[in-house]
């Protein structure tokens, strides 16, 4: 795919959405970081519905802490992993504390190093909370990388790689979110939908789904 083609994809996407935002519910760059060690193998909408009830009991790292293992598990037991979640949440909390204060640092070294969280959560975190332009590869983004071709590999780091040495610079900032969105609404894993996709005559998917619009009845 040429640099053009790129281009043309993502100023289509930015008009398509807006708005490119993470769908998980917080307030605080803490709130942010739990949310998304909870979001892994899990629904945005599925954490949003627990952390609206967390994060009133608590939305600091001591006052996680101070729920304590069996306290914290009973707010997210619905989220897939709960116990192990729990276990790395309390984990990296203590980190926060003893080690930054009680702040999110925002370097990757630093958060690769709290418990829950590794390369993917800290792009996010880096990318949405510290407006550095990174790319987290989640499964959706693998998906539409490889699918358009705007990024391909057979790693999710491959895919980060590609899509950080091509996508166009004035789009660095957006694009984890345009793709994402892009990704779980139109470009889905199963039936994506070509047919009222913005950049289907861009991308170079061998195999678009376009079902031909019947004429009616009174025409």
């Amino acid at each position: 795919m040429n640099a053009q083609k790129r281009l043309a994809i993502f100023e289509r996407l930015a008009i398509a959405i807006p708005d490119p935002a993470t769908e998980l519910e917080y307030t605080t760059t803490f709130e942010l970081l739990i949310a998304v060690i909870l979001s892994a193998q899990a629904t945005d909408k599925g954490v949003n519905i627990a952390t609206r009830k967390l994060f009133k009991a608590a939305n600091t790292p001591q006052a996680m802490v101070d729920l304590g293992i069996e306290g914290l598990e009973s707010y997210i037991k619905t989220i897939g992993l709960y116990h192990a979640k729990a276990q790395n949440v309390l984990k990296c909390c203590m980190q926060l504390i003893t080690l930054h204060e009680g702040q999110v640092p925002d370097k990757r070294e630093a958060l690769e190093a709290l418990a829950g969280v590794g390369r993917k959560t800290a792009n996010v975190i880096l990318n949405t909370a510290f407006g550095q332009p990174t790319i987290a590869v989640d499964t959706h983004l693998f998906r539409v990388g490889n699918r358009t071709r705007l990024a391909t590999g057979k790693t999710v780091l491959e895919v980060e790689q590609r899509f950080l040495s091509t996508t166009p610079r004035q789009f660095l900032q957006d694009a984890h979110h345009l793709l994402i969105l892009h990704g779980r609404y139109t470009c889905t894993a199963r039936s994506p939908k070509c047919g009222s996709c913005c950049i289907v005559d861009l991308c170079e998917y061998r195999d678009k789904q376009i079902h031909p619009v019947l004429p009616s009845a009174e025409s």
